[in-house]
Parts: C-alpha cells; structure tokens; sequence
C-alpha cells in the first residue's frame, strides 16, 4: 500500500530529475535542443527509471527479467546520488540568487560548468560505488573470553553475513569471498544471515556456487543461521507483498546449504570437539512468516554448560541486553549492511545500538559485520563489503 501513495511522488521526483538535465544540455550544445534528442532522451530515462517494476512485472523471457533486474538495481543507486547533487546544487543556487544576489548565477557559463561538475561527480560517486563492491575486506578484532577449555587457548572465527547470492551476487563474489575466508586459516566459519535475496531463481548458476562455497576450508566446519532475506519473497524497491506461509518457504534454499557442506542451526545450538557450543537463532523479521515463533536466548542456553564458551549467531543486532544476560561469550551479526551506501552509512547508528563492529556488553563481545554482499543498489560508498577474522583467546 505504501508503495502506491510513494509511485506520484517518485514520478514528480524524475520529473525534476529530469526538467534539470534537459535544462542543462541544452545551455551545452544545439544538438540538445533539438526535439528528437529531447524525446529519446526521456525515453531512455524512463526505460532506466522504471527497470525496478518492469523487471519485477515481467518474468519471462527470463534473460530479459534478468536484464531488468539489474538495470534496476544499478539505476537505484546512482538516482539516489542524482538526486543528492541535484538539489543541493539547486539549493545553494537558490541561495545564491535570492539572498546573496550572486550576478554569475543567471549566466549561461556559470550554468553549464556546474552541470558538468555535478555529471562528474555523479558519474565518479556511481563508478566507485559499483567497483567498491568488488573489493572483500578483512577486518580483525581480538577478543578474549574467560573460560578455561581443554587443550585449546585460541579460536579463529571467521564471521560472514549478507552475502545475497541473487541478481547483483553470483560465483565471482563468492569465489573472492571464499578466497579471503581461507586466507585467514579459520576454525570455524559462522554465517549471520542472508545467504539469498528472497528469489533461490535469482541465483543464475547455483550449482557452481555450491561448489564453489564447498572450498571453504576450517577445522570444524561451516555454520549459518537463516536472515529476514532467506525466504522467497517478492520485492519491489524495498517493499514486501506478503503471501502465504508455503509461498514464502523454498525448500532449495536449504537444500542448497546442505549440498554447499553448510550446517543450518534454526533455534538449534550445537557442541563442537565438547569444546565450545555454537548457537544458530531464528531471525527475527524471518520467523513470523515462516517458522511462527522463535526461543529466547535465555532458552536457547538454558541446557548448555555455561562453563564452555558459547558463540551465538542472530542475523539482526537485537535484544543484545538479553543475550548477554543468557550467558553468550560472543554475538555474531550482520543485517545492517552498516548504511551501505552514503548518507546511509551517517545515520545507521541512530537504528542499532551496535550498527557495525564491536560492542562489549557485559560479559559478552558483539560483532556486526557489515557483509559481503550488497541489497537494492548495486553499489557500496562510505562502507566496505567485509568478512570478519575474530581471534579468540581464552583464559581461566
């Protein structure tokens, strides 16, 4: 329904996108003001701007969904940056001309360098962005938990999160993402959610990725918990169109973790070599539509030995008060993508007490990484795509 009352607002949005990129070309060179360059134009634009509903309306041919889908996703992005440089610059002009009386505002120079620098600056923002995905990060945190176990003083951890394998991830992210994982010689490996991005179809060569994610290499395996993005569920622009229970469970998906030598704990905790428990939580935005309730973290703990460590995974940084007080040693999260794109990464932290990186609550050390992969705009500025090497040191 919101997405109903938002499509005029989007439309008046281009509108001014793009009554300002005409205005500009054509202060540039006649062959803009011609009225055949005019119509092509707008109709690229609106092929451009409207990718998102016609590649979530039109299913087959699958190539040319496929193709929708992705122009979608780029376009996304860089609207959002046309956008911000576009009002602003028209801000300031305002400014200029109305309270400072600027005389250079009205000429036609002035007019057209602006333009350029902003074409620029768009153009730059928007490459950066979808190149910056590209680049997995390592980020490495030490912590130090105290309990003594058995013939072990240290844990490598490797966090992963977000990876949504679908239209924008496939094999060449994972191949870098399983490149970074077994260049830091982990123990174990814990995925925090969002493996897929609600469509297993969007997944263009699932079987390569399976083989691929099956190179992951660690002493006591693979484990994941399911995120809000790991059921089949339609979106358009980030709105959800709710369905029924069945419509949103893809028996592939777990299929695929099964086949990829992933281990899936849904409200489920298991105890590694009588070393140390890993706990996989239910998501919280995940399990009202599919699953119908999830466990507390104090009943998820419960029948554990606390005196071993425990690392519990839960896809979104929430109730961490509670999980601290379950006697979890180490949290591990992902979801907020830490803002992914600016100014998204400057206002992520007024929403999560822990938006990215670490928090030690209590007793408890929590970790949100901001994810390999990317949602919505195929591109990351100001935030990195990131696994997460934990060295864990335990003392009496």
């Amino acid at each position: 329904m919101a997405a109903l009352f938002l499509a005029p607002l989007y439309i008046l949005i281009n509108f001014y996108v793009v009554r300002w990129m005409i205005r500009w070309m054509s202060a540039c060179h006649r062959l803009f003001q011609t009225m055949a360059f005019r119509v092509s134009f707008v109709g690229i634009y609106i092929i451009l701007a409207t990718a998102l509903l016609t590649g979530f309306l039109i299913k087959k041919p699958a190539a040319l969904h496929r193709i929708l889908k992705h122009i979608g996703n780029y376009f996304l992005g860089t609207f959002v940056y046309i956008l911000m440089v576009v009002a602003v610059v028209d801000l300031v002009r305002l400014i200029l001309k109305y309270i400072f009386h600027a005389p250079f505002i009205g000429q036609r120079s002035t007019f057209v360098v602006t333009g350029l620098f902003c074409t620029l600056l768009i153009i730059s923002l928007s490459t950066y962005g979808i190149l910056h995905v590209t680049h997995v990060k390592t980020t490495s945190y030490n912590v130090n938990i105290a309990k003594k176990v058995n013939g072990m003083d240290s844990l490598k951890v490797v966090l992963l999160a977000d990876t949504h394998f679908g239209y924008s991830m496939g094999t060449s992210q994972a191949r870098r993402i399983v490149e970074k994982i077994n260049a830091e010689d982990p123990d174990v490996v814990c995925i925090a959610g969002d493996i897929f991005d609600n469509e297993y179809d969007a997944i263009s060569k699932p079987d390569e990725l399976k083989d691929i994610l099956k190179g992951i290499k660690s002493r006591y395996g693979v484990y994941a918990c399911w995120g809000n993005h790991d059921l089949n569920e339609p979106i358009l622009a980030g709105f959800t169109f709710n369905g029924k229970e069945d419509d949103y469970n893809d028996p592939r998906m777990e299929e695929f973790l099964k086949d990829a030598g992933i281990c899936l704990l849904n409200d489920e905790s298991v105890l590694i070599d009588d070393k140390f428990y890993i706990v996989g939580r239910r998501d919280a935005s995940r399990y009202e539509k599919v699953e119908g309730s999830r466990q507390t973290p104090a009943q998820l703990t419960q029948s554990l030995d606390q005196s071993k460590p425990i690392i519990f995974m839960d896809h979104q940084p929430k109730e961490l008060e509670e999980t601290a007080a379950a006697g979890v040693d180490l949290d591990l999260c992902g979801h907020t993508h830490d803002g992914q794109i600016f100014p998204g990464n400057l206002i992520i932290h007024l929403f999560w007490e822990n938006s990215c990186g670490y928090l030690q609550k209590g007793s408890m050390h929590n970790i949100v990484t901001s994810g390999a992969g990317i949602w919505g705009p195929n591109m990351r500025v100001g935030t990195d795509s990131e696994i997460c090497s934990i060295s864990v040191s335990f003392t009496d």
